[in-house]
């Protein structure tokens, strides 16, 4: 009897060393493998991101100077011109207007000329906005087509929203001026 309570004592006293079985190596590589999965998920998600250009200081917008053309004669159809900066580090697209104070669509255009000297408008479907640079339209370049409210006056103020790839929607008014008056607004 005084063996076996040697034998038992021994036992409890000194636990048998670590012994590797199939289920024990499994359950730790299990263990190890959720972490390094995270890590290679968080890594790749991230130089997705950079890659993508988003990295650092992102695209800073800001929408001055609307102004927008009182139409004449028969014709609504009139255009929009705004000067866009963008101060970040990203660059950024303009992909769309749109205006609850217009008829109808509003759609992003380019004015251009033939050899022959005949002008005609081009559908855009987005314009850059380079970081650290700027986009500023004109009626002989990129502008926004749209057509007049019924009621429009000379000084009148039009809401737009330009909505930006990166950015988002930027909220801005174009002051109605007369035909040809491409001074810059405020």
């Amino acid at each position: 009897m005084t063996r076996t309570m040697t034998h038992t004592m021994t036992r409890a006293t000194h636990p048998h060393p670590w012994r590797p079985t199939r289920r024990r190596l499994t359950d730790t590589l299990l263990a190890a493998l959720a972490p390094v999965a995270a890590c290679s998920v968080a890594l790749g998600a991230l130089t997705t991101w950079v890659v993508a250009g988003r990295a650092g200081d992102p695209a800073r917008i800001e929408v001055t100077a609307g102004r927008v053309f009182l139409p004449y004669g028969d014709t609504r159809d009139t255009a929009a011109f705004f000067r866009i900066t963008n101060s970040g580090d990203a660059d950024d697209r303009l992909v769309r207007v749109s205006s609850p104070g217009v008829g109808g669509e509003v759609t992003l255009g380019r004015h251009r000329t033939t050899g022959g000297g005949a002008a005609y408008r081009d559908a855009v479907d987005s314009a850059a906005v380079p970081a650290h640079g700027s986009l500023t339209m004109s009626p002989h370049g990129l502008d926004v087509i749209l057509r007049a409210g019924a009621r429009w006056e000379l000084g009148d103020p039009v809401p737009f929203t330009l909505h930006f790839r990166r950015s988002g929607p930027v909220t801005v008014e174009a002051v109605v001026v007369g035909p040809g008056d491409v001074r810059a607004s405020p």
